[in-house]
Protein backbone atom coordinates (compact mmCIF):
# COMPACT_ATOMS: atom_id res chain seq x y z
CA UNK A 1 0.00 0.00 0.00
CA UNK A 2 2.89 2.36 0.63
CA UNK A 3 4.53 2.07 -2.36
CA UNK A 4 1.47 2.27 -4.43
CA UNK A 5 1.09 5.66 -2.34
CA UNK A 6 4.51 6.89 -3.25
CA UNK A 7 3.92 5.73 -6.92
CA UNK A 8 0.18 7.76 -6.85
CA UNK A 9 2.09 10.68 -5.49
CA UNK A 10 5.06 10.88 -7.92
CA UNK A 11 2.66 10.50 -10.66
CA UNK A 12 0.86 13.24 -9.31
CA UNK A 13 4.10 15.50 -9.27
CA UNK A 14 5.13 14.45 -12.42
CA UNK A 15 1.35 15.71 -13.63
CA UNK A 16 1.62 19.07 -11.68
CA UNK A 17 5.15 19.27 -13.60
CA UNK A 18 3.65 19.23 -16.54
CA UNK A 19 0.95 21.52 -16.39
CA UNK A 20 2.98 23.91 -14.70
CA UNK A 21 5.30 23.78 -17.55
CA UNK A 22 2.88 23.84 -20.33
CA UNK A 23 0.94 26.77 -18.71
CA UNK A 24 4.80 28.61 -17.92
CA UNK A 25 5.39 28.05 -21.35
CA UNK A 26 2.89 30.12 -23.07
CA UNK A 27 3.87 32.85 -24.95
CA UNK A 28 1.05 35.95 -26.14
CA UNK A 29 -0.42 36.13 -29.12
CA UNK A 30 -1.14 39.70 -29.12
CA UNK A 31 1.36 42.36 -31.01
CA UNK A 32 3.07 45.11 -28.86
CA UNK A 33 4.65 48.54 -29.48
CA UNK A 34 1.46 48.96 -32.13
CA UNK A 35 1.23 52.47 -33.15
CA UNK A 36 -2.01 54.39 -32.71
CA UNK A 37 -3.59 54.63 -35.76
CA UNK A 38 -3.56 58.01 -37.66
CA UNK A 39 -6.36 60.53 -36.31
CA UNK A 40 -8.73 61.10 -38.77
CA UNK A 41 -11.35 64.12 -38.13
CA UNK A 42 -14.93 62.95 -40.18
CA UNK A 43 -17.25 66.55 -40.69
CA UNK A 44 -20.57 65.78 -39.25
CA UNK A 45 -21.79 65.42 -42.90
CA UNK A 46 -20.21 61.61 -42.58
CA UNK A 47 -22.82 60.36 -39.81
CA UNK A 48 -25.57 62.03 -42.20
CA UNK A 49 -24.81 60.34 -44.97
CA UNK A 50 -25.14 57.15 -42.76
CA UNK A 51 -28.71 58.39 -41.73
CA UNK A 52 -29.73 58.44 -45.04
CA UNK A 53 -28.46 55.44 -45.92
CA UNK A 54 -30.29 53.58 -42.95
CA UNK A 55 -33.68 55.27 -44.05
CA UNK A 56 -33.64 53.32 -47.41
CA UNK A 57 -35.51 50.24 -46.38
CA UNK A 58 -33.64 47.69 -48.51
CA UNK A 59 -35.18 44.80 -47.02
CA UNK A 60 -34.26 41.30 -48.36
CA UNK A 61 -36.85 38.79 -49.24
CA UNK A 62 -36.58 34.93 -49.62
CA UNK A 63 -38.68 35.31 -52.94
CA UNK A 64 -36.81 37.75 -55.08
CA UNK A 65 -39.68 38.62 -56.63
CA UNK A 66 -41.44 39.57 -53.97
CA UNK A 67 -38.20 42.28 -53.06
CA UNK A 68 -38.74 46.01 -53.26
CA UNK A 69 -35.45 46.16 -56.03
CA UNK A 70 -36.82 50.42 -56.50
CA UNK A 71 -35.12 50.70 -52.90
CA UNK A 72 -31.75 49.08 -54.05
CA UNK A 73 -31.76 51.48 -56.89
CA UNK A 74 -32.66 54.67 -54.90
CA UNK A 75 -29.33 53.56 -52.39
CA UNK A 76 -26.98 53.14 -55.59
CA UNK A 77 -28.30 56.43 -55.75
CA UNK A 78 -27.61 57.91 -52.72
CA UNK A 79 -24.06 56.89 -52.42
CA UNK A 80 -23.01 58.05 -56.04
CA UNK A 81 -24.42 61.67 -54.49
CA UNK A 82 -22.99 60.96 -51.29
CA UNK A 83 -19.22 60.36 -52.29
CA UNK A 84 -18.70 61.69 -55.30
CA UNK A 85 -14.56 61.23 -55.90
CA UNK A 86 -15.26 57.22 -55.23
CA UNK A 87 -17.35 57.06 -57.98
CA UNK A 88 -15.76 59.11 -60.15
CA UNK A 89 -11.90 57.97 -59.04
CA UNK A 90 -12.90 53.90 -59.17
CA UNK A 91 -14.05 51.94 -61.74
CA UNK A 92 -17.58 50.33 -60.68
CA UNK A 93 -19.36 47.16 -62.00
CA UNK A 94 -22.97 45.99 -61.39
CA UNK A 95 -23.91 42.57 -61.07
CA UNK A 96 -27.65 41.63 -61.51
CA UNK A 97 -27.87 45.32 -61.34
CA UNK A 98 -27.91 45.72 -57.52
CA UNK A 99 -24.37 43.99 -57.08
CA UNK A 100 -21.23 46.32 -56.68
CA UNK A 101 -17.79 45.81 -57.52
CA UNK A 102 -15.84 49.00 -57.01
CA UNK A 103 -11.87 48.87 -58.02
CA UNK A 104 -9.05 51.51 -56.85
CA UNK A 105 -6.19 50.78 -59.16
CA UNK A 106 -2.88 50.65 -57.46
CA UNK A 107 0.52 51.23 -58.69
CA UNK A 108 1.94 47.84 -58.67
CA UNK A 109 -0.39 45.44 -60.40
CA UNK A 110 2.73 42.39 -59.53
CA UNK A 111 0.79 42.58 -55.63
CA UNK A 112 -2.28 40.95 -55.12
CA UNK A 113 -5.71 42.56 -54.72
CA UNK A 114 -6.97 43.19 -51.26
CA UNK A 115 -10.91 42.93 -51.13
CA UNK A 116 -13.07 44.34 -48.55
CA UNK A 117 -16.76 43.41 -48.51
CA UNK A 118 -20.28 44.17 -47.11
CA UNK A 119 -23.82 43.94 -48.12
CA UNK A 120 -26.54 46.32 -48.44
CA UNK A 121 -30.02 44.70 -47.69
CA UNK A 122 -31.24 44.24 -44.75
CA UNK A 123 -33.53 41.43 -43.11
CA UNK A 124 -37.14 42.27 -42.60
CA UNK A 125 -38.92 43.60 -39.37
CA UNK A 126 -41.02 40.95 -38.17
CA UNK A 127 -44.74 41.92 -38.75
CA UNK A 128 -45.94 42.58 -34.69
CA UNK A 129 -42.93 43.84 -33.58
CA UNK A 130 -42.13 47.07 -34.56
CA UNK A 131 -43.63 48.11 -30.91
CA UNK A 132 -40.81 46.60 -29.17
CA UNK A 133 -38.64 49.32 -31.22
CA UNK A 134 -37.45 52.32 -29.10
CA UNK A 135 -37.15 53.93 -32.59
CA UNK A 136 -38.97 53.05 -35.92
CA UNK A 137 -36.76 50.80 -37.53
CA UNK A 138 -36.22 52.88 -40.70
CA UNK A 139 -36.34 56.22 -38.95
CA UNK A 140 -32.53 56.01 -37.80
CA UNK A 141 -33.23 58.58 -35.29
CA UNK A 142 -30.86 59.08 -32.17
CA UNK A 143 -31.44 58.36 -28.70
CA UNK A 144 -29.64 57.96 -25.82
CA UNK A 145 -26.03 58.19 -27.36
CA UNK A 146 -27.25 55.51 -29.99
CA UNK A 147 -28.70 55.58 -33.54
CA UNK A 148 -31.59 52.73 -34.21
CA UNK A 149 -32.19 51.91 -37.44
CA UNK A 150 -32.40 48.57 -39.47
CA UNK A 151 -28.65 47.73 -40.85
CA UNK A 152 -26.83 50.00 -38.06
CA UNK A 153 -25.12 46.51 -37.49
CA UNK A 154 -26.25 44.42 -40.04
CA UNK A 155 -24.48 45.66 -42.13
CA UNK A 156 -24.78 48.95 -44.16
CA UNK A 157 -22.82 50.51 -41.35
CA UNK A 158 -20.27 49.04 -42.70
CA UNK A 159 -20.57 49.22 -46.33
CA UNK A 160 -20.95 53.06 -45.46
CA UNK A 161 -17.65 53.09 -43.40
CA UNK A 162 -16.28 51.37 -46.17
CA UNK A 163 -16.98 54.29 -48.69
CA UNK A 164 -16.63 57.24 -46.06
CA UNK A 165 -13.04 55.62 -45.71
CA UNK A 166 -11.86 56.25 -49.43
CA UNK A 167 -13.55 58.99 -49.90
CA UNK A 168 -11.18 60.59 -47.35
CA UNK A 169 -8.53 58.88 -48.36
CA UNK A 170 -8.88 60.23 -51.96
CA UNK A 171 -9.05 63.66 -50.62
CA UNK A 172 -5.85 63.35 -48.46
CA UNK A 173 -4.54 62.26 -52.42
CA UNK A 174 -3.90 58.83 -50.85
CA UNK A 175 -2.56 56.82 -53.98
CA UNK A 176 -2.44 53.02 -53.13
CA UNK A 177 0.03 50.76 -54.24
CA UNK A 178 -1.82 47.59 -53.87
CA UNK A 179 -5.47 47.49 -55.66
CA UNK A 180 -7.70 47.70 -53.45
CA UNK A 181 -11.52 45.94 -54.24
CA UNK A 182 -14.73 47.29 -52.81
CA UNK A 183 -17.69 44.74 -52.91
CA UNK A 184 -21.08 45.14 -51.82
CA UNK A 185 -23.49 42.68 -52.22
CA UNK A 186 -27.26 43.18 -52.61
CA UNK A 187 -28.71 39.84 -51.13
CA UNK A 188 -26.62 38.17 -48.22
CA UNK A 189 -29.64 37.94 -46.18
CA UNK A 190 -30.80 35.60 -49.27
CA UNK A 191 -27.73 33.23 -49.39
CA UNK A 192 -26.02 35.87 -51.51
CA UNK A 193 -26.27 34.32 -54.96
CA UNK A 194 -26.77 37.13 -57.29
CA UNK A 195 -24.61 39.40 -55.33
CA UNK A 196 -21.36 37.89 -53.74
CA UNK A 197 -21.52 34.52 -55.58
CA UNK A 198 -21.29 36.46 -59.55
CA UNK A 199 -18.89 39.20 -58.36
CA UNK A 200 -16.81 36.20 -56.89
CA UNK A 201 -17.14 34.01 -60.08
CA UNK A 202 -16.69 37.21 -62.31
CA UNK A 203 -12.86 37.45 -60.39
CA UNK A 204 -12.00 33.88 -60.61
CA UNK A 205 -12.65 34.11 -64.38
CA UNK A 206 -10.15 36.68 -64.96
CA UNK A 207 -7.56 34.61 -62.95
CA UNK A 208 -7.52 37.03 -59.99
CA UNK A 209 -5.84 36.00 -57.02
CA UNK A 210 -6.68 38.19 -53.45
CA UNK A 211 -4.09 39.23 -50.60
CA UNK A 212 -7.20 38.67 -48.66
CA UNK A 213 -10.92 39.31 -48.16
CA UNK A 214 -12.68 41.04 -45.09
CA UNK A 215 -16.23 40.75 -44.84
CA UNK A 216 -18.35 41.27 -41.87
CA UNK A 217 -18.67 38.35 -38.73
CA UNK A 218 -16.65 39.50 -35.49
CA UNK A 219 -16.64 42.23 -33.62
CA UNK A 220 -15.15 44.11 -30.56
CA UNK A 221 -17.03 42.54 -27.38
CA UNK A 222 -16.80 44.68 -24.82
CA UNK A 223 -17.87 42.69 -21.89
CA UNK A 224 -15.30 40.39 -22.46
CA UNK A 225 -15.37 36.47 -23.84
CA UNK A 226 -14.46 33.16 -21.56
CA UNK A 227 -13.59 35.19 -18.37
CA UNK A 228 -11.37 38.06 -19.59
CA UNK A 229 -13.27 41.36 -18.44
CA UNK A 230 -11.43 43.28 -21.12
CA UNK A 231 -12.89 44.42 -24.82
CA UNK A 232 -12.04 41.61 -26.83
CA UNK A 233 -11.78 41.44 -31.14
CA UNK A 234 -13.04 38.69 -32.31
CA UNK A 235 -11.99 37.79 -36.25
CA UNK A 236 -13.41 35.16 -38.22
CA UNK A 237 -11.14 32.32 -39.59
CA UNK A 238 -13.77 30.27 -40.47
CA UNK A 239 -17.56 29.96 -40.97
CA UNK A 240 -19.96 27.24 -40.61
CA UNK A 241 -21.42 25.28 -43.17
CA UNK A 242 -25.30 25.06 -44.12
CA UNK A 243 -28.00 22.42 -44.23
CA UNK A 244 -32.25 22.80 -44.33
CA UNK A 245 -33.79 19.05 -44.52
CA UNK A 246 -37.34 18.43 -44.73
CA UNK A 247 -38.48 15.39 -42.90
CA UNK A 248 -41.26 13.99 -43.95
CA UNK A 249 -43.93 11.04 -43.00
CA UNK A 250 -46.75 9.45 -44.68
CA UNK A 251 -50.00 8.37 -42.75
CA UNK A 252 -53.10 7.06 -43.94
CA UNK A 253 -55.64 10.18 -42.88
CA UNK A 254 -58.89 9.28 -41.66
CA UNK A 255 -60.97 10.51 -38.52
CA UNK A 256 -59.33 11.72 -35.31
CA UNK A 257 -61.69 9.34 -33.47
CA UNK A 258 -59.94 6.32 -34.86
CA UNK A 259 -56.23 7.71 -34.44
CA UNK A 260 -53.46 4.60 -35.31
CA UNK A 261 -50.98 3.72 -32.79
CA UNK A 262 -48.32 6.21 -34.17
CA UNK A 263 -49.64 9.40 -36.58
CA UNK A 264 -47.58 11.13 -39.23
CA UNK A 265 -47.21 13.87 -36.76
CA UNK A 266 -46.22 11.91 -33.87
CA UNK A 267 -43.57 10.10 -36.36
CA UNK A 268 -42.14 13.53 -37.07
CA UNK A 269 -42.12 14.31 -34.06
CA UNK A 270 -40.40 11.14 -32.89
CA UNK A 271 -37.92 11.85 -35.19
CA UNK A 272 -37.00 15.84 -33.74
CA UNK A 273 -36.76 14.47 -30.69
CA UNK A 274 -34.19 11.99 -31.33
CA UNK A 275 -32.19 14.37 -32.55
CA UNK A 276 -32.28 16.85 -30.07
CA UNK A 277 -31.56 14.45 -27.85
CA UNK A 278 -28.70 13.15 -29.66
CA UNK A 279 -26.32 16.33 -30.79
CA UNK A 280 -23.22 16.35 -33.03
CA UNK A 281 -20.33 15.64 -31.43
CA UNK A 282 -18.57 18.33 -29.49
CA UNK A 283 -14.74 19.59 -31.07
CA UNK A 284 -12.12 21.55 -30.17
CA UNK A 285 -10.44 21.79 -33.38
CA UNK A 286 -12.94 23.04 -35.58
CA UNK A 287 -11.67 26.55 -34.70
CA UNK A 288 -12.15 26.90 -30.96
CA UNK A 289 -8.52 25.76 -30.55
CA UNK A 290 -7.17 28.93 -32.53
CA UNK A 291 -9.39 30.87 -30.23
CA UNK A 292 -8.29 28.98 -27.09
CA UNK A 293 -4.27 29.90 -27.96
CA UNK A 294 -4.86 33.68 -28.04
CA UNK A 295 -6.71 33.49 -25.19
CA UNK A 296 -4.60 31.48 -23.11
CA UNK A 297 -2.53 33.71 -21.87
CA UNK A 298 -4.98 36.47 -21.32
CA UNK A 299 -7.34 34.81 -19.18
CA UNK A 300 -6.56 34.01 -15.05
CA UNK A 301 -4.15 31.71 -13.86
CA UNK A 302 -6.98 29.03 -13.00
CA UNK A 303 -8.11 28.88 -16.59
CA UNK A 304 -4.58 29.22 -18.06
CA UNK A 305 -3.54 26.03 -16.46
CA UNK A 306 -6.96 24.39 -18.13
CA UNK A 307 -6.70 26.45 -21.40
CA UNK A 308 -2.50 25.25 -21.88
CA UNK A 309 -3.40 21.78 -21.48
CA UNK A 310 -6.33 21.00 -23.77
CA UNK A 311 -4.70 17.30 -23.68
CA UNK A 312 -6.05 16.47 -19.97
CA UNK A 313 -8.90 19.34 -19.59
CA UNK A 314 -11.30 19.33 -23.34
CA UNK A 315 -14.13 17.46 -21.31
CA UNK A 316 -13.81 20.30 -19.35
CA UNK A 317 -13.83 23.33 -21.54
CA UNK A 318 -16.43 21.57 -23.65
CA UNK A 319 -18.59 21.72 -20.52
CA UNK A 320 -17.74 25.46 -20.60
CA UNK A 321 -18.59 25.99 -23.71
CA UNK A 322 -21.68 23.77 -23.90
CA UNK A 323 -23.39 26.66 -21.42
CA UNK A 324 -24.35 29.06 -23.40
CA UNK A 325 -26.18 28.56 -27.26
CA UNK A 326 -23.77 31.38 -28.18
CA UNK A 327 -21.15 28.99 -27.23
CA UNK A 328 -22.11 26.00 -27.80
CA UNK A 329 -22.30 26.38 -31.34
CA UNK A 330 -18.76 27.36 -32.11
CA UNK A 331 -17.89 23.71 -31.10
CA UNK A 332 -20.21 21.80 -33.03
CA UNK A 333 -22.84 20.69 -35.92
CA UNK A 334 -25.93 22.27 -34.82
CA UNK A 335 -29.33 21.12 -34.68
CA UNK A 336 -32.60 23.49 -34.84
CA UNK A 337 -35.64 22.71 -35.45
CA UNK A 338 -37.35 25.20 -37.34
CA UNK A 339 -40.66 25.22 -39.14
CA UNK A 340 -43.39 22.34 -38.64
CA UNK A 341 -46.16 21.52 -41.28
CA UNK A 342 -49.27 19.44 -40.72
CA UNK A 343 -53.06 18.87 -40.52
CA UNK A 344 -55.95 21.45 -41.89
CA UNK A 345 -58.95 20.31 -39.21
CA UNK A 346 -58.73 19.46 -35.26
CA UNK A 347 -60.81 16.13 -35.96
CA UNK A 348 -59.05 14.76 -39.07
CA UNK A 349 -55.87 12.95 -38.83
CA UNK A 350 -53.43 14.41 -41.51
CA UNK A 351 -52.44 12.22 -44.07
CA UNK A 352 -48.46 14.01 -44.46
CA UNK A 353 -46.53 15.85 -41.89
CA UNK A 354 -43.44 18.01 -42.37
CA UNK A 355 -40.49 18.98 -40.47
CA UNK A 356 -37.65 21.23 -41.60
CA UNK A 357 -34.42 21.22 -39.47
CA UNK A 358 -31.63 23.85 -39.88
CA UNK A 359 -28.19 22.17 -39.21
CA UNK A 360 -25.12 24.67 -39.13
CA UNK A 361 -22.09 22.85 -39.59
CA UNK A 362 -18.58 23.14 -38.17
CA UNK A 363 -15.21 22.89 -40.48
CA UNK A 364 -14.35 18.96 -40.51
CA UNK A 365 -17.51 17.83 -40.77
CA UNK A 366 -19.80 17.78 -44.50
CA UNK A 367 -23.39 18.14 -46.10
CA UNK A 368 -22.87 14.61 -46.79
CA UNK A 369 -21.63 13.36 -43.25
CA UNK A 370 -24.66 15.33 -41.66
CA UNK A 371 -27.28 13.66 -44.02
CA UNK A 372 -25.54 10.20 -42.95
CA UNK A 373 -25.32 10.72 -39.00
CA UNK A 374 -29.40 12.01 -39.57
CA UNK A 375 -30.35 8.91 -40.68
CA UNK A 376 -28.74 7.25 -38.40
CA UNK A 377 -29.94 8.76 -35.58
CA UNK A 378 -33.56 8.88 -36.54
CA UNK A 379 -33.03 5.09 -37.88
CA UNK A 380 -36.57 5.17 -39.21
CA UNK A 381 -36.89 4.20 -42.90
CA UNK A 382 -40.45 5.90 -42.66
CA UNK A 383 -39.23 9.26 -42.46
CA UNK A 384 -38.06 10.94 -45.68
CA UNK A 385 -35.39 13.20 -46.24
CA UNK A 386 -35.06 16.14 -48.41
CA UNK A 387 -32.36 18.38 -48.71
CA UNK A 388 -34.27 22.60 -49.02
CA UNK A 389 -32.18 25.10 -50.58
CA UNK A 390 -28.76 25.04 -51.34
CA UNK A 391 -26.67 23.65 -48.88
CA UNK A 392 -23.26 24.22 -48.41
CA UNK A 393 -20.26 23.02 -46.64
CA UNK A 394 -18.33 24.82 -44.20
CA UNK A 395 -15.63 27.24 -45.30
CA UNK A 396 -11.36 26.51 -45.16
CA UNK A 397 -9.96 27.64 -41.94
CA UNK A 398 -7.72 30.73 -42.27
CA UNK A 399 -4.26 30.62 -40.51
CA UNK A 400 -4.45 33.49 -37.74
CA UNK A 401 -0.66 33.03 -38.12
CA UNK A 402 -0.33 34.31 -41.72
CA UNK A 403 1.08 37.58 -42.32
CA UNK A 404 -2.02 38.64 -43.83
CA UNK A 405 -3.89 38.04 -40.18
CA UNK A 406 -0.59 40.19 -38.56
CA UNK A 407 -1.43 43.17 -40.73
CA UNK A 408 -5.49 42.56 -39.71
CA UNK A 409 -4.30 42.43 -36.12
CA UNK A 410 -1.98 45.30 -36.07
CA UNK A 411 -4.28 47.89 -37.61
CA UNK A 412 -7.20 46.33 -34.93
CA UNK A 413 -4.97 47.21 -31.79
CA UNK A 414 -3.89 50.71 -33.85
CA UNK A 415 -7.70 51.66 -33.54
CA UNK A 416 -8.97 49.70 -30.91
CA UNK A 417 -5.89 49.88 -28.42
CA UNK A 418 -7.60 47.85 -25.33
CA UNK A 419 -8.43 44.81 -27.25
CA UNK A 420 -7.29 41.39 -27.15
CA UNK A 421 -7.51 39.81 -30.98
CA UNK A 422 -8.57 36.52 -30.62
CA UNK A 423 -9.49 34.31 -33.84
CA UNK A 424 -13.14 32.23 -34.07
CA UNK A 425 -15.34 30.50 -35.19
CA UNK A 426 -18.11 32.50 -37.12
CA UNK A 427 -21.41 30.53 -36.19
CA UNK A 428 -23.72 32.45 -38.96
CA UNK A 429 -23.00 32.61 -42.96
CA UNK A 430 -21.59 35.09 -44.74
CA UNK A 431 -20.81 36.21 -48.39
CA UNK A 432 -17.13 36.06 -47.51
CA UNK A 433 -17.43 31.84 -47.64
CA UNK A 434 -18.13 32.57 -51.78
CA UNK A 435 -14.33 34.51 -52.47
CA UNK A 436 -12.97 31.22 -50.99
CA UNK A 437 -11.15 30.15 -54.01
CA UNK A 438 -9.53 33.07 -54.34
CA UNK A 439 -7.35 33.49 -51.20
CA UNK A 440 -6.51 31.26 -48.38
CA UNK A 441 -6.73 34.42 -46.12
CA UNK A 442 -10.26 35.37 -45.73
CA UNK A 443 -11.38 36.98 -42.21
CA UNK A 444 -14.35 38.35 -41.09
CA UNK A 445 -14.69 41.27 -38.55
CA UNK A 446 -16.13 44.42 -38.18
CA UNK A 447 -14.79 47.17 -36.35
CA UNK A 448 -17.66 47.85 -34.28
CA UNK A 449 -18.39 48.18 -30.27
CA UNK A 450 -21.19 45.86 -28.88
CA UNK A 451 -21.86 43.67 -26.08
CA UNK A 452 -23.94 40.83 -25.67
CA UNK A 453 -27.55 42.74 -25.68
CA UNK A 454 -25.90 44.49 -28.94
CA UNK A 455 -25.34 40.87 -30.76
CA UNK A 456 -28.85 39.63 -29.38
CA UNK A 457 -30.49 42.89 -31.29
CA UNK A 458 -28.81 41.61 -34.97
CA UNK A 459 -32.18 40.84 -36.28
CA UNK A 460 -33.87 41.75 -33.64
CA UNK A 461 -35.77 44.65 -32.07
CA UNK A 462 -33.80 47.61 -31.50
CA UNK A 463 -30.54 47.16 -33.73
CA UNK A 464 -28.62 50.38 -32.57
CA UNK A 465 -25.31 51.78 -33.38
CA UNK A 466 -23.21 53.54 -31.06
CA UNK A 467 -22.74 57.21 -32.74
CA UNK A 468 -19.80 57.17 -31.22
CA UNK A 469 -17.86 54.11 -32.67
CA UNK A 470 -18.95 55.30 -36.10
CA UNK A 471 -15.96 57.55 -36.75
CA UNK A 472 -13.74 54.54 -35.20
CA UNK A 473 -15.04 52.71 -38.17
CA UNK A 474 -14.29 55.15 -40.72
CA UNK A 475 -10.47 55.38 -38.97
CA UNK A 476 -9.91 51.47 -39.13
CA UNK A 477 -11.03 50.96 -42.87
CA UNK A 478 -8.59 53.83 -43.91
CA UNK A 479 -6.09 52.62 -41.71
CA UNK A 480 -6.41 49.32 -42.79
CA UNK A 481 -5.89 50.27 -46.44
CA UNK A 482 -2.96 52.47 -45.66
CA UNK A 483 -1.33 49.05 -44.07
CA UNK A 484 -2.30 47.03 -46.61
CA UNK A 485 0.09 48.83 -49.26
Amino acid sequence: MRKFLLVLALALLVLIGVLAFNTQRLKSHQLTNVQAAPVLVLPDSALARLVGALRIPTVSTTDFTQTDTAQFSRFGRHIRQAFPRVHQQLKLEHFNTHGLLYTWQGSNPALKPVLLMGHYDVVPVLPGTESKWAQPPFAARQAGGYLYARGTLDDKASVLAQLEAVEYLLVTGFQPTRTILLAFGQDEENLGRRGAAAIAAALKQRGTQLEYVLDEGGIVKTDGVAGIKKDVALVGICEKGYLSLELTATGKGGHSAMPPAQTSIGAVAAAIVKLEQHPFAARLEGGDDHLLDYLASEVPLGQRVVFSNRWLFAPIIKKMLAATPATNATMRTTTAPTIFHAGAKENVLPIDATATVNFRLLPGDSVAGVMQEVRRIIADENIRLRIVGQPSNPSPVSNPEAPAFQQLHRTIRSVFPAAIVAPYVVTGATDARQYAALSPNVYRFSPTLMNQEGIESIHGSNERLQISNYPLMVQFYASLIRNSQ
